[in-house]
């Protein structure tokens, strides 16, 4: 049986979302709710689905909701999802605070329901076509810059965008955080604009952050290091480079570098480049086609609650190093 899958909260992202489950192929599209009726009702006829009058009506026809509604009441939307005994899919941050979490994690586990985060950048198409060449990371640098927007000025840029990176980084190195250092500064708004923050891992790997909403062009670039090579990959236009030894040639040094290996431009004859291309699917559709697998029973899903809480807890802790930064500063310059 196809699973029914709703959608709570149509705003900028929410309404995406509305418009990839309308046509979501194995699942049904049980409709819309938010809060808003002349928003519900626009979206309503522009994408050709259902508007619930309540929260609680079309949970009464989902069997598995996405929410999409602001940060500050994902929790109080997951709980009640999760208390109907429906599977929700929360964008991310999981919720406003880990304690939230938390909660949406125990109710989940208590009531059999999964929970799985929104990171849609685990399905950017570069990203998933490079991770056959991702091992053992042990630095990693990521620029997410953004031109500035009104949206999601409730919240500060760690929370907002680099939140995106903080997940991959998690995901890609997988080893405990030991040490977070983080700075930031509020440019156009009340929070932080532009951040920065340097991430070192128990086992050696260490991470360069940077995220700004006040930047003059979009960047998503993500590099990594490791023994084995070197990859540079663009998010935003989904390809990169995969930079590697050829096979049978050791690590270089200058007395037995061959001939011809004495400048950058004579690497290519012991140095490996392998383009990088990412298929042409949407995100936020491969995205919701791992939440109705796992709805309906087929896999796991693939970023769970649990990696939700993981990317929240590191990106609260790199703000609040800001924060105490920013008040720093604040201070000695008064």
């Amino acid at each position: 049986m196809r699973p029914r899958i709703g959608v709570v909260g149509v705003g900028a992202l929410g309404r995406h979302h509305a418009r990839v489950a309308s046509g979501l192929g194995g699942a049904v599209c049980a409709g819309i709710f938010d809060a808003d009726e002349a928003r519900s009702r626009l979206i309503a006829r522009e994408l050709g689905v259902r508007v619930h009058p309540s929260l609680e009506a079309l949970l009464e026809a989902s069997d598995g909701v996405i929410v999409a509604v602001p940060t500050t009441a994902h929790e109080e939307v997951a709980l009640k999802a999760v208390d109907a005994g429906v599977h929700v899919f929360v964008e991310k941050p999981l919720a406003a605070d880990v304690a939230g979490a938390d909660r949406i994690l125990h109710a989940a586990r208590s009531r059999g329901v999964l929970v799985q985060t929104g990171h849609v950048e685990r399905f950017n198409p570069a990203l998933v076509a490079a991770l056959p060449h991702i091992d053992r990371p042990l630095f990693v640098e990521s620029h997410r810059l953004a031109p500035f927007t009104p949206r999601s000025l409730d919240v500060a840029v760690v929370l907002d965008l680099m939140i995106h990176d903080v997940d991959l980084l998690c995901s890609l190195v997988g080893e405990p955080v030991a040490q977070v250092a983080a700075t930031g500064v509020p440019v156009l708004s009340r929070y932080v604009d532009i951040a920065n923050a340097r991430i070192a891992f128990e086992g050696g790997a260490v991470a360069n952050l940077t995220a700004s909403r006040v930047s003059v062009k979009k960047v998503r670039k993500l590099r990594i290091w490791q023994r084995s090579g070197y990859l540079s990959l663009d998010l935003a236009a989904g390809k990169g480079e995969f930079y590697r030894l050829k096979e049978g040639i050791s690590a270089l040094d200058g007395p037995s570098l061959p001939e011809g290996v004495r400048s950058l431009a004579g690497l290519s004859s012991v140095v490996e480049r392998i383009r990088i291309r990412g298929g042409r699917a949407e995100p936020l559709a491969l995205e919701q086609a791992s939440f109705r697998d796992a709805v309906a029973g087929l896999a796991p899903p693939p970023v769970t609650g649990e990696d939700g809480r993981r990317a929240l807890q590191l990106a609260l802790a790199i703000q609040q190093q800001i924060e105490d930064h920013v008040a720093h500063t604040r201070s000695a310059s008064s």
